[in-house]
């Protein structure tokens, strides 16, 4: 009797199988069919072989700048390395010289680049594929400025040092004639929120150099830079309750980092007198990794 269920569930089974390979088959004789005869003279399939033409080029062209993004970030992150590398005073020249150096190429190779991409295109329909890459170029200019000139560009001024002038293409004129000489403008979008959210990041990295000042005797840079990063986050209490969640998400690793540096300076300026210098660095260091952030706003000035 089992046997015979076996058997006839089994056989089920088969012709279901069976019924379905046909299906298949028959499926696929009707699609060619239809594909047959598709009358390729037709306006509307001219139009649909149009857009999908046009959907092609600006995937190809995505998958183009999020490739130019990347190495951006690459480079970046390379360059803010570079900057924390100084520890006295005979190579700081060198190093920002350097640094300055690789973000003028940067500037004018990838991001002219993206910006050769973006001409003639929509900047916004493709920010997505470069958010990533112009954020990390702020923090790692913006890292510069700083440790320059105690001082930040304005995102402006940023966006304005990623502009170029290429020679006009025919069309771009009104004659639709190409002009010998004339040049035409292209940029790389930078909108307000990438310049903040880069903002953001650099208060990390103004919290390792905080740090590091530490570690090297350099106690007054880590007031100097903890009340620069003060300040930030003062300006970004301003934008609670109506920016995004990117920017929220960024507002609190900044709140944790200003917390680790108020704690620095803390132990610093309690305990500075009674512990030696070669243990002061640990010591604090120790207090900032086990400072939690409280649910409050976070400013407390010295």
């Amino acid at each position: 009797m089992s046997q015979r269920k076996g058997l006839s569930s089994g056989g089920r089974k088969h012709r279901g199988h069976n019924y379905i390979h046909k299906n298949e088959i028959l499926v696929g004789d009707k699609g060619r069919e239809v594909v047959e005869s598709i009358n390729e003279n037709s306006l509307v399939i001219k139009h649909f072989r149009e857009y999908s033409a046009e959907l092609d080029r600006k995937r190809d062209r995505y998958e183009a700048i999020i490739k130019l993004s990347r190495d951006v970030t690459i480079e970046s992150k390379r360059i803010i390395f570079l900057l924390h590398t100084f520890d006295k005073e005979s190579k700081r020249e060198t190093v920002l010289g350097e640094a300055k150096t690789r973000l003028d190429t940067l500037a004018k190779s990838l991001f002219k680049s993206i910006a050769q991409e973006l001409d003639g295109q929509d900047p916004y329909q493709y920010l997505r594929a470069y958010t990533a890459g112009i954020q990390e170029y702020i923090e790692a200019i913006t890292f510069y400025q700083y440790l320059k000139g105690d001082e930040l560009d304005d995102w402006t001024n940023l966006e304005r040092s990623l502009t170029y002038m290429i020679p006009a293409k025919a069309g771009d004129n009104t004659d639709n004639k190409e002009t010998p000489g004339e040049l035409a403008e292209i940029k790389t979008m930078l909108t307000p929120h990438e310049y903040i959210l880069g903002i953001a990041d650099l208060t990390g990295e103004l919290m390792r150099k905080c740090i590091n000042n530490l570690g090297t005797g350099d106690i007054a840079s880590c007031f100097q830079t903890c009340s620069f990063v003060r300040s930030i986050y003062i300006g970004f209490l301003g934008c609670m309750g109506c920016s995004g969640k990117e920017i929220n998400r960024k507002l609190y690793t900044l709140k944790q980092s200003l917390a680790k540096m108020e704690n620095v300076c803390y132990t610093i300026k309690m305990r500075g007198s009674e512990i030696p210098k070669h243990m002061l660095a640990d010591m604090a260091i120790g207090a900032a990794s086990e400072y939690g952030a409280e649910d409050d706003e976070g400013y407390h000035p010295f």
